[in-house]
């Protein structure tokens, strides 16, 4: 058998998906089903005076409406599942709907039930609102001022946290040869995964037992929220993902609406399903980023770097999101000094209370935030003394073999060589050559820029002593059951949860090449809380760093006992025996020998047992790890801007990353790939905005820009293999490779283009006019 991790194999997803036989949420139909629809607040602050329902009430179709009144008492509120110690947090509670005040625009007022999806959605506009509108608050600085409306009346000056994490000696700043400071907004970004999100609720009152389907990156952390807001056992709820398209992070979170979609099934005893609209996840679905974060960078005019100190502004909107507090804190602030020896480094954070949609997790979760400030102050510095951008970075990289490492804010990166993806990503362009090239290009009016990130970030989520300690609401481990059946044919339960990235491939490789058996012998059963104990979910690229390993853990499980049965057959002991390609012999005898499928089917016959060993090949494993996992690697952008039009064109992009093991090379770039047109997607083209009002401006597609294939080049890439000590499989996570790197190398890269212009920075994202309005404004030195 040929070797299977490391392989191209193809997807093993993709058949049914292509072919349209996946299942998704509004793919599920139950008999006598009712649909759902929310009736949400065109305010972004306003009392709520009288809720008008009679009219509705009579509507065809419609069976029941709930406003938040209704359900005071009947159902509780819905928690952030972040509680960041040490900050002075103060969580506001959320209910599913809202009650006296609306806090945003998108808030739930009420909710219709009715027997058609045209139906409810018609009877909605039968709802009559008296509201008493306020001032709100709108930009996180501003909503922090002594006179700024309250988002919730108990919160001074709309504070959430203040959260700090490392100091910084006086006199390493006073004594510092250059200083560099800039202030970066990390502008708000709509996660836009192609389906909405979505819930389905089923009640039995025989068996008391309600079953959720719902669009969750993380089911049983939904069955754990849900079953206290919707005060029902979890071993009563039922939590199933179904295929879904694309999270992004937005689908991470625990919202209001899948709790009312609960509530309503167990209240009518019917099933009751909700499709949230496209406008509605504009408002309603939980946005990315949103921070203004001050840097100042330290250091000498040989470039060596002393110290970094970071002020992050962080809009949480007018809820704290399920996972919103750790991602401007944790996330961003023990990440602020990226791949660099930087002796000293600060960071504090404000978390602030506005009248919009809240934010929470996007593809990176804060280490995107934290390698943009880090990568754009390194360039800046570098203008600043002269210094090309390469050298620098070189200069002040981690070297190999002071790995593991541990940073200014303590945390212990496991495992790198930081030179070794610089040095093959400038073999795929040669650097020297390009300069000359920019100098007589610039000749001819061309403003061409390259721009460099030499990024790591933290994934892998685990240790769940770690998790624990930093406040969050849950462990971070990962189980898994391997399941072998007479046949010799295997079924792997795993507790993350797929939705893209190709779980059932690798992990499904892992097993093979374990096992010595075909890829097809193997099925992964994933995202169903009634069939697999438990599991923390897919997020923070920890799926194949931690999931991957319980299943790598439970089949050396599987194979351990498979040879006390072999030894017992061949009558040699366990010793003796080798285990290669799927077969068990003897050594120096191998035509002595079982195959697996034999002592598969011997394990579940139970007819010729040793004593003492229970019957079948199952075994589970939860797997804990003892550090979070560190991929990095380089990233190169270059860029054509045009003077005339400050168009931006990317003549090319290089992607060296080293992600520990690689599984599956095809299934790895298609990641990164993902990723790169997210990342620069918020560099070019994505951006939520809101009026003084409150009001979303980008609520279509009209007005927030989704990146196009044909916007990009072809993505070059690559892979170096620098193995993690954190679990056996040696893998690093890559889902957000590409989003945490590509923005600041398209950024350093425009920059670069415009450097002429003496521009120093322009907020994302950069669109023509953006653009060609700094170089209108700027004078050429």
């Amino acid at each position: 058998m040929t070797k299977v991790v490391g392989a191209r194999l193809k997807r093993k997803e993709d058949p049914k998906l292509i072919t349209g036989n996946g299942q998704f949420s509004d793919d599920i139909q139950l008999p006598g089903m009712l649909h759902a629809a929310i009736l949400r607040s065109p305010h972004a602050h306003a009392m709520i005076k009288n809720i008008h329902i009679e009219d509705a009430l009579k509507a065809p179709g419609v069976v029941a409406i709930y406003t938040g009144k209704d359900l005071e008492g009947k159902i509780g509120r819905v928690p952030s599942s972040w509680l960041v110690p040490g900050c002075n947090l103060k969580e506001a509670p959320q209910y599913p709907l809202a009650i006296d005040r609306v806090r945003y625009v998108g808030d739930g007022v009420a909710l219709v039930i009715a027997e058609g999806r045209y139906a409810v959605r018609d009877a909605l506009y039968l709802i009559d609102v008296e509201y008493e509108p306020l001032s709100p608050a709108v930009g996180q600085k501003a909503a922090m001022q002594d006179h700024a409306p309250l988002v919730h009346d108990d919160i001074e000056k709309n504070i959430a946290f203040h959260w700090k994490a490392g100091e910084i000696p006086e006199e390493v700043c006073e004594n510092a040869e250059v200083a560099v400071k800039q202030s970066f907004y990390i502008q708000r970004v709509a996660p836009s995964p192609i389906e909405t999100r979505a819930a389905i609720g089923q009640y039995n009152p025989g068996s008391g037992e309600l079953t959720l389907w719902c669009t969750s990156q993380n089911p049983h952390i939904h069955r754990m929220v849900l079953s206290e807001v919707l005060t029902i056992s979890e071993a009563k709820l039922r939590v199933i993902a179904p295929d879904m398209g694309g999270g992004f992070g937005g689908k991470i979170g625990v919202y209001p609406d899948e709790a009312l979609v609960g509530y309503a099934a167990r209240d009518l005893g019917r099933p009751v399903k909700w499709i949230e609209e496209r406008n509605e996840h504009f408002i309603a679905s939980n946005y990315g980023r949103d921070e203004v974060i001050d840097v100042e960078l330290y250091g000498k005019k040989d470039g060596t770097l002393s110290a970094i100190r970071v002020k992050n502004t962080h809009n949480v909107g007018a809820y704290l999101s399920t996972m919103g507090p750790g991602v401007s804190t944790i996330d961003f602030g023990l990440m602020v000094t990226g791949s660099y020896k930087i002796p000293y480094a600060s960071c504090e954070t404000f978390g602030v209370y506005t009248n919009t949609t809240p934010t929470d997790a996007y593809r990176g979760a804060g280490k995107p935030e934290a390698t943009y400030q880090i990568e754009r102050a390194i360039d800046l510095f570098t203008k600043k003394i002269g210094m090309d951008p390469l050298e620098i970075r070189r200069k002040n990289f981690v070297q190999k073999e002071e790995f593991p490492y541990t940073n200014a804010q303590g945390l212990v990166y496991d495992s790198g060589d930081y030179e070794k993806p610089l040095t093959k990503a400038l073999e795929m362009i040669d650097y020297k050559k390009f300069r000359e090239t920019q100098k007589e290009l610039q000749k001819q009016g061309k403003l061409i820029g390259i721009g460099f990130s030499t990024y790591v970030e933290l994934c892998g989520f685990g240790p769940s002593k770690v998790a624990g300690a930093i406040g969050f609401q849950g462990g971070v481990w990962e189980n898994s059951t391997v399941r072998v059946h007479p046949s010799g044919k295997v079924t792997v339960y795993s507790g993350t949860s797929p939705h893209g990235q190709g779980h059932a491939t690798t992990f499904g490789q892992v097993v093979a090449e374990k096992l010595g058996i075909p890829m097809e012998d193997i099925e992964l059963v994933f995202g169903d809380t009634k069939a697999i104990s438990m599991g923390w979910g897919t997020y923070g690229s920890r799926s194949v760093a931690v999931g991957g390993t319980a299943v790598a853990i439970a089949t050396d499980r599987i194979i351990a006992k498979a040879k006390i049965i072999a030894a017992h057959e061949l009558e040699v002991s366990v010793d003796e025996l080798v285990f290669e390609k799927g077969v068990f012999s003897v050594k120096g005898t191998p035509s002595y020998k079982r195959t697996f499928q034999e002592i598969a089917k011997s394990a579940n016959m139970a007819w010729n047992l040793p004593d003492g060993l229970e019957p079948s090949l199952e075994a589970q494993a939860f797997f804990d790890p003892e550090n979070f996992v560190y991929p990095f690697g380089t990233h190169i952008a270059v860029v054509e801007v045009d003077r005339e039009t400050g168009q931006i064109e990317i003549k090319r992009y290089i992607a060296v990353d080293d992600v520990g093991r690689v599984i599956n090379p095809m299934t790895a770039e298609g990641q990164v790939h993902g990723g790169i047109a997210q990342g620069i997607g918020q560099a070019l083209w994505e951006g939520a905005v809101y009026s003084e009002e409150g009001q979303l401006l980008t609520g279509t597609f009209m007005d927030y820009t989704l990146p196009k294939a044909r916007f990009f080049p072809k993505i070059e890439t690559a892979f170096t293999e620098t193995l993690s000590p954190v679990n056996p499989l040696g893998a690093k996570g890559i889902g957000e490779t590409g989003t945490t790197a590509s923005t600041p190398a398209i950024m350093n890269a425009v920059i670069d283009a415009l450097e002429s212009y003496g521009i120093k920075d322009i907020d994302m994202p950069l669109t023509p006019e953006k653009v060609w309005r700094a170089i209108s404004e700027s004078e050429v030195k």
